[in-house]
Order: C-alpha cells, then structure tokens, then sequence
C-alpha cells in the first residue's frame, strides 16, 4: 500500500501538479482580562471570515493560530514569538489596541513576517516598519472628525482627559487638539489619568469648575463609563465624545444611563451595510450567532482575514511572507465588510468613518464621514 501511494505521489509530482497543503496564520488578542471585549469580538470576525473562505485559491488550507495575550505587551511579545519561531505562520493578525500591536510589529518586522492590524490607530504605527499594515483609519483622522464635529455643533471650548498610559490616547489626544484649535476652539485643559483608575470624582469636580462646551476622551471603556458615572452622579452634563475605544456594547453596559447621547468615532455600522459583500456578511454573521447586531470590530477582524487571503492569492507561493507583505500594500479598492479599503506603502488603510450616538441603550448610526 505504501508503495501504491508513493508511486501516486511521484507521479503527482512529475505531472506538475502541485499537493495543496496547510498554511498557518497567526492572531494575537486580548481573550482574556481587562480588554477582552475588543478581542473577543474582533477573533470572532477572522473566524467567521475564515469559516466562509477556508481555503486559498489553490487548494491550500488556512489553519488559524490564536494566542491570548490578555492585553498585556509582555504577553503579546511571547506569543509573537511563538507563532513566528515555532507555529512558523506566514502573517500574523492583531494585537488590537496600539500599544500591543507596536510590540508585535517590533518583533514580526525584524523576521520579515507581515502584521494587519485590526483597530490599532496610532499614527506612527506603522512609521519606518516594512511589514506593519492596518485596515484601520489613524487617529489624526479620527481626531479630525471629533474636531470638525464640536465645530458643526458650535463647540467653542473643551476639556480632554488623556490616558497618560496608553500610546492610542496621547496619539488620538494630540490629533483633537491640533484640529480643534486650528478650528478655532480654545483648549481649556488636558486632565492626565491612567489606565485602571477607578474614582474620577475630583477630575469631574475640576472639569465642573472649568465649564466647557465639550469633553472628549480618547480612552478605552472601563475608565470612559466610569467617568459617565461619576460625572452624572455629581451633576457633570456637559456633551461626551470619545474615540473607537468605547465601540463596544461594554461600555454601554457599564455606563448605563449614564452614556445616554455619548458619541464616538467608529468604522462601520451593521444598519446601513456599504455593498453587498457587507450585507451578505450580516447575514452570516446572524445565522452563525444568531444576533443581528454586528459589531464594528467584528468587521475590521473579519477585513484583516479578507485582505490577507486576497494578497496571498496574488502570490504564485503564499507561504512567502515577502511577496504577502508586498500584496498587501498594493491594496486597492477592496471590497470590505466595513467598507472600501486601500492600503498604501507604508501600509496605512484609507477608508471612512462613521459617527455614533447612544440612544436608549443603543448605538445609533448619526454620520459618515469619508476622508
């Protein structure tokens, strides 16, 4: 028997016809402790990305390799190791918030193996890293657009509270300011707090007596609820806006009532689909999970998987991490689950955003703002 089938193996192979086999691509996200619910949501959209489109063009075979890095830059650094020395995995997807995604790309550029971030908007990200690509818009867009917004609504003064342990807060911190003062509007402070946090009375009671039009905060859910919280309990109603780090039904449930009409910046919207390879992910998504509502970072997850098998099958070997790396940079145009994505040579996405409002415990659509 044996014999049988080397013979059919040796004829395979003089034929030219070549034996389909097992690629693996690697995933790093928070599956447990303090930001689980961005990588919980996000893995859920490669999984499904990868339910529909299994294979490659030629017949290969994706196997997903997930670690936990349970939102720690130590933990990240180990498991970005260990998918490129022993899972030896052609790209590697995540590690969701900036801080630990700057690790992994640290780690994958030096062994030339390409990283699609998910959510990670940091601007210098991907600065003088070769291998390093988002499907993400950056925080100087998204600062932008919270800017131009308080400017639309006649916003003249704000306070920012900025996460002085998070590079996403300083970096989507900075990028309000700028646009907002070069809008015309007067920064009347920046409150430092940290990751962790958990009594804001006195940054409230502060904020209180500066009287602003406009707070924003480029801060994750568990310290941006618990400001809500304060602020309403000591009698704070000022207009909230925050980045994509409170994107997540979380938040709204840790805020409650407290979040009602809070806004923030966002990717996409499950209730106005932009094509049909969206709506048809919907669908997907709600026949797999049986929910309708589809969060944003399930699409970006599911656009990292997407994007990547699409710059695989462009190569005649797609276990060549070079020439994947390479594809995906040439990304134009592509036909998203959360929208149009082109990604240019230094690997940075230029896509549209979305804006949204809290309203009876919901996320509603409000805008969408294209670059």
């Amino acid at each position: 028997m044996k014999k049988v089938i080397s013979l059919a193996l040796a004829s395979a192979l003089t034929a030219g016809i070549a034996m389909a086999k097992e690629i693996k691509v690697g995933a790093v996200m928070p599956m447990s402790g303090p930001l689980a619910a961005y990588g919980q949501v996000t893995n859920l959209g490669v999984e499904l990305a990868h339910k529909i489109q299994p294979k490659l063009k030629n017949g290969d075979t994706i196997k997903l390799v997930l670690i936990d890095n349970k939102g720690d830059k130590v933990e990240t650094a180990n498991a970005t190791t260990r998918l490129i020395a022993s899972d030896k995995v052609v790209a590697i997807l995540g590690a969701l918030t900036s801080t630990n995604t700057a690790q992994t790309i640290a780690i994958a550029d030096k062994k030339k193996v390409p990283v699609i971030a998910s959510v990670a908007t940091n601007d210098k990200l991907t600065a003088r890293r070769t291998f390093a690509n988002r499907v993400c818009f950056t925080d100087s867009f998204q600062g932008e657009v919270v800017a131009n917004y308080a400017k639309e609504q006649g916003y003249k003064t704000a306070v920012v509270i900025v996460d002085q342990a998070q590079v996403y807060s300083l970096g989507l911190a900075k990028a309000f300011q700028k646009a907002f003062k070069d809008n015309g509007g007067k920064l009347l402070k920046k409150i430092r707090v940290t990751s962790g946090d958990k009594d804001f009375k006195a940054v409230v009671s502060q904020i209180k007596n500066l009287n602003p039009d406009f707070m924003f905060l480029p801060l994750y859910h568990p310290e941006a609820s618990m400001i809500a919280r304060q602020s309403k309990q000591l009698g704070l109603n000022k207009p909230m806006f925050s980045g994509d780090g409170v994107a997540n039904q979380t938040f709204i449930d840790l805020g409650g009532e407290s979040v009602e009409g809070y806004m923030f910046t966002d990717f996409f919207d499950y209730t106005n689909p932009p094509s049909q390879t969206s709506a048809d992910f919907i669908k997907f998504h709600e026949k797999e999970t049986n929910k309708k509502e589809v969060n944003s970072f399930t699409a970006l997850g599911a656009d990292t998987y997407n994007i990547l098998i699409d710059a695989m099958n462009r190569c005649e070997d797609p276990s060549d991490s070079i020439c994947v790396n390479n594809e995906i940079k040439k990304t134009t145009n592509f036909d998203g689950v959360s929208g149009k994505i082109t990604i240019n040579g230094e690997g940075n996405a230029t896509r549209s955003a979305v804006i949204k409002e809290i309203r009876n415990g919901q996320a509603g659509f409000k805008a969408t703002v294209n670059p």
